[in-house]
């Protein structure tokens, strides 16, 4: 099934360059653009995309409030931030509004392509060095922005809480079966029971929420 893509930045040489790349690619096509959020939701609305990658800053309206929107209308698009190194807090207040995962602007096409197809299967973490990377920045900022609803928390079995944690660490459903020494589909019934008992939308806000309420810790 071909994947459906929503291109956001208010950059006209960056839409059009990831249109050509991801419209190469097989599987997937550019189903539209947008020039800022407020565009973006209304064209989410319209086209129905899967993925929409999402730039921060633009006019009118930022990527994080049409990130937050998009995610509230509970439509079947998963966000895709893209970033750059220099923009982490955006990208905490992004995952914490709902997004899917991030992508570097300066990635490769391959990247960009992989990273569409991971988000659009559900695998929301992408690039395992980065994401550990980027969670590690977001553990450390003031503790006024730890999350201290904790509730749920408690339900988890051990196994469970096991599987959080590697969650974080950055490992696909497929390591941590490696590293568990136990079948693939079981991690993603794991996976899906400790969402449930969260409150969580999917695998990125899983991770966020098990290093700010400090089961992992940076090292």
């Amino acid at each position: 099934m071909t994947i459906r893509v929503l291109i956001v930045d208010d950059q006209m040489m960056v839409r059009e360059g990831f249109s050509v790349l991801l419209n190469a690619m097989e599987g997937i096509e550019v189903a539209g653009e947008a020039v800022n959020g407020r565009e973006a939701i209304a064209q989410v609305a319209a086209l129905k995309p899967d993925v929409v990658l999402m730039d921060i800053r633009m006019p009118e309206m930022n990527g994080l409030e049409a990130t937050r929107e998009i995610v509230a209308a509970d439509t079947d698009a998963k966000v895709l931030v893209l970033t750059t190194f220099d923009l982490d807090e955006y990208v905490y207040q992004a995952l914490r509004a709902g997004a899917s995962g991030f992508l570097l602007k300066d990635a490769s096409a391959r990247q960009l392509a992989d990273g569409v197809r991971v988000v659009a299967a559900g695998e929301a973490l992408l690039a395992p060095s980065v994401t550990k990377r980027l969670i590690s920045e977001f553990s450390k900022l003031s503790e006024a922005r730890v999350f201290t609803n904790t509730t749920g928390v408690g339900e988890l079995t051990e196994r469970e809480t096991e599987v959080l944690v590697l969650i974080a660490q950055g490992l696909s459903n497929a390591e941590i079966a490696d590293r568990l020494i136990i079948a693939e589909s079981t991690i993603k019934t794991h996976v899906s029971r400790i969402l449930v008992k969260l409150g969580l939308r999917d695998r990125t806000q899983a991770a966020v929420f098990a290093y700010e309420t400090r089961l992992v810790t940076p090292a």
